[in-house]
């Protein structure tokens, strides 16, 4: 037995806005109430939680998916009522007549009262299983959070992305806060990387200061000699 589909829904909220309170069935997934007819009397917002069809079955108002439901067929009964037990009477006792004592004896009358046999409560109908008012939504988790430390032609940079939203663009830093950076992490094999591009840059920068001290003595040479 299929669920409601769109159209159907459509026709359920034109009748409830015409003043009106459409039937529908229960199907085999409401469970032990499938067959049954209900009596839609409100609509609520699907994109809040998953039953937003608020059927009344009997004397209670739950809440159904439109798989849950379908439109009964012509000529079904009327929606189920629930049947309320009867308040049962304690049998009362009438009190004995008194007894009247004459100058000449007569036969003493005496009436008892025999208590009428209990009457039994008419059984109650079992009413359907409630199901909750109204499923939590589900809190979405938010996008990833990547961090990048990258070394190119020289230069440390840093970059932060969550997602597809650039947080941070990459910016150069220092050789030493890279380094400050990555001694944080313990994965073997990353921060030695680092140790030795930085032995690198190290004697290529010392590499360069001597070169350039042997140009400044070979200029103050030639400024001693113009001198």
């Amino acid at each position: 037995m299929a669920g409601l589909s769109a159209p159907q829904i459509e026709q359920i909220q034109e009748t409830l806005a015409a003043g009106k309170r459409p039937r529908v069935m229960f199907t085999e997934a409401a469970g032990q109430i499938a067959g049954q007819i209900g009596q839609v009397i409100q609509l609520d917002d699907p994109a809040v939680h998953d039953e937003w069809i608020l059927v009344k079955f009997g004397g209670d108002a739950l809440p159904f998916a439109p798989s849950d439901l379908t439109l009964p067929p012509k000529g079904a009964p009327k929606p189920a009522a629930v049947r309320k037990a009867e308040p049962v009477e304690a049998p009362v006792e009438t009190a004995p007549e008194p007894e009247f004592i004459l100058d000449k004896p007569i036969a003493r009358q005496e009436r008892s009262v025999q208590p009428e046999s209990p009457v039994e409560p008419a059984p109650q109908a079992t009413p359907a299983p409630r199901k909750p008012a109204g499923k939590t939504a589900k809190v979405k988790a938010p996008p990833g959070l990547t961090v990048t430390i990258a070394y190119t032609e020289g230069e440390w940079t840093v970059g932060a992305i969550q997602g597809t939203k650039a947080l941070a663009k990459p910016y150069v830093i220092k050789p030493a806060e890279a380094l400050q950076m990555v001694s944080l992490l313990d994965v073997p094999g990353v921060q030695e990387a680092v140790e030795q591009i930085l032995s690198s840059e190290r004697a290529e920068a010392q590499a360069h200061a001597e070169r350039l001290r042997a140009e400044l003595a070979e200029l103050e040479v030639k400024l001693a000699e113009l001198g």
